[in-house]
């Protein structure tokens, strides 16, 4: 038989568990107030940023500047990083390396550049005819002009901060 102290955890253990479950369910903000910050004086800024479809794969892969972890590609989701101005090689780990597969671009002082990263569902793919198929997730970074990139962004969410 539970007791009164007894019957006291388990409410706060099932208050806890509540909260905890909601916190989890709250969406990330909009990306779209990020917009009006200009990167800081003397840098450039790159945007990346992966459209949410339901009918794409859901998974994520690192994406890489000049070979070093720049974010994670989430679909939906939109981050960005102030850079220093000059040459950078924009790439996101795929099973299918290929030369399509990055961007390369040059950025000025106050430059801003607009990454898109797109899954290739079914690129990679076989198996049998009935279950144990398999599928590789395959993407590639392409460039977007900014008007074109920041209509993308204002209707993505914020995945994480600059730098």
């Amino acid at each position: 038989m539970i007791g009164r102290a007894g019957l006291r955890r388990w409410f706060a253990a099932g208050a806890a568990l509540l909260l905890l479950g909601m916190a989890g369910c709250a969406q990330p903000p909009p990306a779209a107030p990020y917009l009006a910050a200009a990167p800081s004086p003397g840098m450039a800024r790159i945007w990346f940023y992966r459209d949410l479809n339901p009918n794409d794969v859901l998974a994520e892969a690192y994406i890489r500047l000049n070979g070093a972890v720049a974010g994670v590609s989430v679909a939906g989701g939109a981050f960005y990083r102030d850079v220093a101005p000059g040459r950078y090689h924009i790439s996101v780990d795929s099973y299918v390396q290929d030369l399509h597969n990055d961007a390369d671009l040059v950025l000025a002082p106050s430059g801003e550049a607009y990454a898109k990263v797109l899954p290739l569902d079914s690129f990679v793919q076989g198996g049998a005819a009935v279950g144990g198929g398999y599928k590789r997730n395959t993407f590639v970074v392409w460039l977007y002009p900014p008007e074109q990139g920041r209509a993308a962004v204002a209707h993505s969410y914020f995945t994480a901060g600059g730098s």
